[in-house]
C-alpha cells in the first residue's frame, strides 16, 4: 500500500533539472519573512466583515483555539476563519482531491486520479446533499464558508501558506477559489472512503478463486470471527433498549428518529421492471443469506476489470493518511460503578494513517449564553474544512468514534450492450454525464462518466478514462461467452456514500445533544461512514450505538463481486435504525469498541464478515477487568491502557518459534524470546526479533498467494495462529521451506540476517524502537523525492512502542519495512466528574504552517505517550490562554 502516498506529487519534479529547480526554490523560500508571512494573527483585534457582534478567540501555547460568540452565525463563521488561518492549504488540497481536481495543481500525471474521483462523483453527490439538509445545518455551513472567504480576502499565494509559494514557482501559480458548503460536505466522502467497505477483500477473494484456490481455501484465509476467544461489542440479548435489570426502556423516546433519517432507510429503487414494490415487505431471510458464501459465477474475462478497480483505488490520495489493514480505533467507556468519582470515564484513540499535519484540529465552540437559538458549548477534535466538532464533549455528554466497518461497498460486473447494460435479459440505458478535467501545463481532458442503477462504472476510470482517449487498456473486457455470443463487461461500484445523505445534520445534532435520546437522534442521521459511537453523560449513564446505512442484500453476501445482470443480487433495503446494535447502561458497566465484531453470532442481520479479529479489543477488556478488580478506575488507568504494548498474537506464535531449531545468530536471537515479556517497547530486543520474524514468515508461508498478499494485521495473525495448530496443513508446503518447523526456522534465520545488517551482530543490542519509527509526512509535498522539499514539510523520525493489532496501534506494513504507517491519530480521555481534568493529544500540532511553533509541537509528546490538559470551562480556558484575538464586525 506504500504507493498510496506517491500519487499526489511529483513526477514533474523528477530528474536532474527538477532537482536543481527545487534546490533554488528552497533557498528563495526559506527567508524568515517568507516563511512567517502566512502565520496567523492570534492577538489583538481584527475586522471580520459579516459578523453580527464581536467574537473572542482564545489560544493556548499549543495553538488550541476556543471560540466564544453570541450567535451560531458568528460561532461558525469564526470557526471557518480560524480553520483557514491555521490550515487553509490542507483545506484547499482536500477539496481539490474530493472534487477530482488535483491535475489543476500538479499537472498531467494526476489526470487518471482525477478521472477515478470524477467517476465516483464525491463532489457531485455533495452538491446534491446540501439540499437535503436541515435549514439550520445549511446556515452553519454557509456561515463557515463565509468565515473562510473572509480570511481569503486578505490572503493569497505565499501569504496564505508556504505551499502556495512553492506551487507558484513550480507551475506558475494557482488561483484560490471561494469556499462553498459543498467543499465541506465532499470531505465527508473522503472520510467514508478511507474508513468504509471491504472493496479490497472482495476483490482479493475473487482473484484467489480465479487463481485456482478453492472457496474452502479462501475461507481459511478469511475465517469467521472467533466469538469464543474475543468478545464482540454487543450481546444480542442486551440490544435495542433492554436495560440491565431486564426491563425495557422507552425505546420510542431513546430511539427517536428524525423523519428524514427514517426515509433514508426506505427500500431502494434497485429492482427490475415488473418486480413488486418492497415498501412494507418482510426483511429477506438473513439466515439464508448467511449461508450464501459461494462466489457467484462470473465471466473470467471480467476479472482484470475487477482487479483494476482496486488497483486504481490504491493510487488515490488517502486524506486520512495511508490506508491499510491497521486503520481502526479504540474506544471504551467505564461507568461510575467502577470509578472513584461515581461518574463515567470515556477514552478514544482513532487509528488513521500518519500524516502532516495531523488529521485533527483541536477547537472549542462556545455560545456566550446557551439558549435554544445558540445551543453550542462543545470542545474536541474537528476536521479542517468542516464546521462543528467530530469527537469530544459538551457540557452534558462526551462521545467517541471507532470504525464499525460494515460491508457497504459491492462491486457489480455489468454486461454491456452498446450504450446500455443488461438486467434480467433486458437492456437498460446507461446514465452518462460529461466531466472536464483541467490540467496545469496541459490541455483540458473531457471524460464521460457512465453509471448503471448499481453505481458508476469504475472500470472506465481505472482504464485511465478510456472514453477520453487517455487509457492504455480498454474500459471493458470482452469474451465469447458460454452461450457463444460475444460479451463486454464493466464493473460498477455500489456504495452508500454515493447517495446524498444527512451526516452533516448528525454532526450538529450530536454537538448539541444533552442526553441519550438526543444522542440516538443524532446517530439516526449518521449515514456514512458507519461508526461505533460510545457515550457517557454527566448523569452517570453510558451507552453504545451503531449508526449508518448498512444494506440488506438479496442473493449473495457481499464477499465476492456480484453479477449485475441478475437482480436477485441487488440491495433490498437498509437495516432499520432501531435494529442496529445499541446498548444502554449494560450490567457490566463497561463498553469496549476496537473494530472487533459489533454483534454476536445470534444477531439477525449480516453487517460484514471482514471484522478486525479482536486482539486489541480483548486486551482492553482484560486490562479493564484487572483495573476494576483492583479499583477504582482512574483517568490515569485509561491513559495507561491506551499505551499498552502487549502483543497478544505473539502469545500464540512464540511457543512454536521456541520449538523450532536454529543456530548461530538466529539461535542467540531465539533465546531473546524465552525471556520476552511480549511487550513491544522501544528498548525491547525480543520485540525487534519477533517482528522481524513475523515479517519474513508471511511470504514463506503464503508464497502461493501471488498477486494477493497476506496482510500483517489481525486477520493474518489469526490465520497463522490457526495454521500453527495444524502442522499438516498444505499451507506449510513451500518452495523455500517445507513443513511448519522448517518454515519457522527459515523465518527466524532470515530475520536474524536482516537485523544483523540493520542493527549489528549482537542480538542483545537490537531495539524495536530503532526499526519502528514514524516520519510525519506532508500529504501533498512530503513524497516528492526531492530532499530539500521534503525537509521543508516532513517531521521526524520519532520512535514508538506498539505495532499492528496492539492496543497502542502503531501499525506497520511487513511487505515494506518496519516504519510506522498508521497511528493513534489522537488520544483522549474525558472525565465526566471533572471536565477540566480530561486529557488529549494528537499527532503533530494544530498549525498547518511549516516552521510555526505549533506545526509539530505535539509530536514528541505523542511519541512518548504523553498528553495535554483538555480544558473546557471558560475559566480554565482563560487561565491556559496565551493569546486573545477579538474579531469585530
Amino acid at each position: 500500500m506504500s504507493g498510496l502516498r506517491k500519487h499526489v506529487l511529483f513526477r514533474v519534479l523528477l530528474g536532474a533539472l527538477a532537482a536543481i529547480v527545487a534546490l533554488a526554490l528552497v533557498g528563495a523560500l526559506l527567508g524568515v519573512w517568507t516563511v512567517r508571512r502566512s502565520f496567523p494573527e492570534t492577538s489583538g483585534e481584527l475586522a471580520l466583515p459579516g459578523l453580527e457582534s464581536a467574537v473572542t478567540v482564545l489560544r493556548d501555547e499549543h495553538g488550541v483555539a476556543h471560540v466564544y460568540a453570541d450567535t451560531t452565525h458568528d460561532l461558525f463563521m469564526a470557526q471557518g476563519f480560524t480553520h483557514a488561518q491555521d490550515r487553509f492549504w490542507e483545506m484547499d488540497f482536500r477539496r481539490h482531491v474530493t472534487a477530482g481536481r488535483t491535475a489543476e495543481l500538479f499537472g498531467p500525471d494526476q489526470v487518471a486520479t482525477d478521472a477515478y474521483l470524477r467517476t465516483m462523483g464525491w463532489r457531485h453527490v455533495a452538491e446534491q446533499e446540501y439540499e437535503l439538509l436541515d435549514p439550520d445545518t445549511q446556515d452553519y455551513l454557509d456561515s463557515y464558508a463565509q468565515g473562510v472567504n473572509a480570511w481569503l480576502d486578505g490572503h493569497d499565494g505565499a501569504e496564505a501558506s508556504l505551499e502556495y509559494g512553492l506551487l507558484s514557482a513550480l507551475n506558475g501559480g494557482h488561483t484560490i477559489e471561494p469556499w462553498t458548503p459543498a467543499d465541506s460536505l465532499a470531505w465527508l466522502k473522503a472520510m467514508a472512503w478511507d474508513l468504509g467497505g471491504n472493496l479490497q477483500q472482495e476483490t482479493e477473494r475473487a482473484q484467489l478463486v480465479a487463481a485456482g484456490l478453492s472457496e474452502e481455501q479462501v475461507d481459511e484465509l478469511y475465517p469467521a470471527y472467533p466469538f469464543d476467544e474475543h468478545e464482540p461489542i454487543t450481546d444480542t440479548d442486551e440490544l435495542n433498549g433492554v436495560a440491565a435489570d431486564g426491563g425495557t426502556e422507552d425505546a420510542e423516546d431513546a430511539g427517536a428518529e428524525d423523519a428524514r433519517a427514517d426515509e433514508r432507510r426506505a427500500p431502494r429503487d434497485r429492482r427490475s421492471p415488473g418486480e413488486p414494490d418492497t415498501d412494507g415487505s418482510p426483511v429477506p431471510d438473513t439466515d439464508a443469506a448467511a449461508d450464501a458464501h459461494s462466489a457467484p459465477a462470473l465471466p473470467e474475462a471480467a476479472l482484470p476489470a475487477v482487479t483494476g478497480v482496486v488497483e486504481g483505488a490504491e493510487r488515490l490520495p488517502a486524506l486520512l493518511g495511508p490506508t491499510g489493514p491497521d486503520l481502526g480505533s479504540n474506544s471504551w467507556v467505564v461507568s461510575g460503578d467502577h470509578t472513584e468519582s461515581g461518574l463515567p470515564l470515556l477514552a478514544n484513540d482513532p487509528h488513521l494513517g500518519a500524516s502532516m499535519p495531523s488529521t485533527w484540529y483541536q477547537i472549542g465552540l462556545h455560545c456566550t449564553e446557551l439558549t435554544e437559538a445558540c445551543p453550542f458549548d462543545v470542545s474536541g477534535f474537528s476536521f479542517s474544512g468542516l464546521p462543528g466538532v467530530i469527537i469530544g464533549q459538551n457540557e452534558s455528554i462526551a462521545w467517541g468514534f471507532t470504525n464499525l466497518n460494515p460491508d457497504v461497498m459491492d462491486l457489480y460486473v455489468e454486461r454491456i450492450d452498446g450504450d446500455g447494460y443488461v438486467v434480467d435479459d433486458e437492456v437498460r440505458p446507461l446514465e452518462t454525464r460529461e466531466e472536464t478535467i483541467a490540467v496545469a501545463g496541459g490541455d483540458d481532458v473531457e471524460i464521460t462518466v457512465r453509471s448503471t442503477h448499481h453505481g458508476p462504472l469504475l472500470s472506465d476510470a481505472e482504464a485511465g478514462a478510456d472514453l477520453a482517449g487517455i487509457a492504455e487498456e480498454p474500459a471493458v473486457a470482452e469474451e465469447d461467452g458460454e452461450d457463444g455470443e460475444g460479451g463486454e463487461y464493466a464493473v460498477a461500484l455500489s456504495w452508500t456514500a454515493l447517495e446524498p445523505g444527512t451526516t452533516a445534520d448528525s454532526i450538529f445534532t450530536l454537538n448539541r445533544a444533552r442526553d441519550w435520546s438526543d444522542f440516538r437522534t443524532a446517530a439516526s442521521l449518521f449515514g456514512v461512514p458507519a461508526q461505533n459511537l460510545v457515550y457517557a453523560d454527566n448523569e452517570g449513564n453510558i451507552g453504545y450505538q451503531a449508526p449508518g446505512l448498512v444494506p440488506v442484500r438479496g442473493e449473495g453476501d457481499g464477499r465476492y463481486p456480484a453479477p449485475g445482470w441478475d437482480p436477485a443480487y441487488d440491495w433490498q433495503e437498509y437495516i432499520p435504525f432501531d435494529e442496529l446494535p445499541s446498548v444502554y447502561n449494560p450490567e457490566s458497566g463497561v463498553i469496549v469498541t476496537a473494530n472487533q465484531s459489533g454483534v454476536d453470532a445470534d444477531y439477525p442481520y449480516r453487517l460484514t464478515d471482514d471484522w478486525d479479529y479482536g486482539y486489541r479489543a480483548q486486551r482492553i477488556h482484560d486490562r479493564l477487568d484487572e483495573a476494576i478488580a483492583d479499583g477504582p478506575v482512574t483517568s490515569e488507568t485509561m491513559s495507561d491502557i491506551q499505551l499498552d504494548s502487549f502483543h497478544a498474537s505473539a502469545e500464540v506464535v512464540t511457543p512454536h518459534l521456541l520449538d523450532a531449531e536454529v543456530d548461530g545468530t538466529a539461535g542467540r536471537a531465539q533465546d531473546l524470546l524465552r525471556d520476552w515479556d511480549l511487550r513491544t517497547d522501544p528498548d525491547s530486543a525480543g520485540a525487534a526479533f519477533y517482528q522481524a520474524t513475523w515479517r519474513h514468515l508471511l511470504p514463506l508461508l503464503f508464497d502461493e498467494l501471488d498477486p494477493v498478499v497476506m496482510n500483517g494485521s489481525s486477520r493474518g495473525m489469526y490465520v497463522v495462529g490457526e495454521l500453527l495448530a495444524d502442522p499438516d496443513s498444505a499451507w506449510w508446503d513451500g518452495e523455500e521451506a517445507d513443513g511448519r518447523d522448517a518454515v519457522l526456522s527459515a523465518a527466524m534465520t532470515a530475520a536474524a540476517d536482516e537485523l544483523t545488517e540493520l542493527l549489528g551482530d549482537d542480538p542483545a543490542d537490537w531495539r524495536w524502537g530503532d526499526l519502528h519509527t514514524l516520519t510525519a509526512t506532508h500529504e501533498s509535498f512530503g513524497t516528492s523525492g526531492i530532499g530539500p522539499v521534503e525537509w521543508l514539510f516532513n517531521r521526524g523520525p520519532v520512535e514508538s512502542s506498539g505495532g499492528s493489532s496492539i492496543v497502542n496501534a502503531t501499525g506497520w506494513d511487513p511487505h515494506e519495512g518496519y516504519g510506522i504507517t498508521a497511528v493513534p491519530s489522537m488520544r483522549m480521555v474525558v472525565d465526566l466528574a471533572d471536565r477540566d481534568a480530561s486529557t488529549w493529544i494528537h499527532l503533530t500540532g494544530n498549525s498547518g504552517h511549516a516552521f510555526h511553533p505549533n506545526y509539530d509541537d505535539q509530536l514528541p509528546l505523542w511519541s512518548e505517550g504523553g498528553t495535554l490538559p483538555f480544558v473546557v470551562s471558560e475559566e480554565a480556558v482563560r487561565d491556559a490562554a496565551t493569546d486573545e484575538l477579538t474579531l469585530t464586525p
